[in-house]
């Protein structure tokens, strides 16, 4: 078990330092000046492009200042003003109702433990670690999106599906100092190279150290399924 274990921690380290070696400026792609319009950005982000978000945000921050002009936002104005994003209504909703909770409970701060920030109407784990990360400075865990999730299965560092316990494995296996550069790393790779469907294993830098790339058919080590 142990040998197991070490095996698969050099093999990660193996990726992340390839990894790292590819994207040298690997970073979060979503844009915001404080923590309040960070947060907004990471709920309106889920199922939903950083280049869509950063749109709708650029008009959105200018006309609403601070956690008190969305807590007291007409709701039906509020999912109009996110329109083009996925599930406007429902993050609408939840922006709203989150800042009601920041004015009132955190003194119109944005809170920086995962306890307060997860108690906020629209935010999970994940959203917290990337507000904890890249507002506070603060980092706890790691942030486990579709591209990480996609490409921890793929390279066989995991198997498991959902995201709470691939982050569980990956902080074991990732070094604690890497946990938020990992992310990003990942999410340049999966956009760049190890797409959802078309992943471009010959053109790859961890081509020889990902099983999936040597199964016939390109089927993903860990799901089974064929992309």
């Amino acid at each position: 078990m142990g040998s197991r274990l070490e095996s698969r921690e050099a093999q990660t380290v193996e990726v992340v330092d390839r990894l790292s070696a590819e994207y040298p400026e690997a970073t979060i792609s979503l844009r915001f000046s404080d923590r309040l319009e960070l947060l907004i950005a990471v709920i309106l982000s889920a199922q939903c492009t950083d280049e869509r978000v950063n749109r709708v945000t650029e008009e959105l921050f200018e006309k609403y200042e601070g956690a008190e002009a969305y807590a007291e936002a007409d709701q039906e104005e509020l999912a109009e003003d996110l329109s083009s994003i996925t599930y406007y209504n429902n993050k609408a909703g939840y922006i709203r109702e989150a800042c009601e909770l920041i004015v009132s409970e955190h003194g119109g701060e944005v809170p920086d433990t995962m306890d307060e920030l997860t108690d906020l109407p629209g935010v999970g784990r994940k959203t917290a670690n990337v507000v904890l990360q890249h507002g506070h400075e603060v980092v706890e865990g790691v942030v486990v999106d579709t591209h990480v999730q996609r490409l921890s299965r793929r390279l066989g560092i995991t198997e498991e599906s959902s995201p709470e316990r691939i982050e569980r494995e990956l902080m074991e296996l990732v070094p604690r100092e890497r946990w938020q550069e990992f992310t990003h790393l990942c999410i340049s790779h999966g956009r760049a190279t190890c797409t959802a469907r078309n992943p471009d294993c010959g053109d790859c830098v961890l081509e020889d150290v990902c099983p999936s790339s040597k199964l016939d058919g390109g089927v993903d080590l860990a799901s089974g399924e064929a992309w």
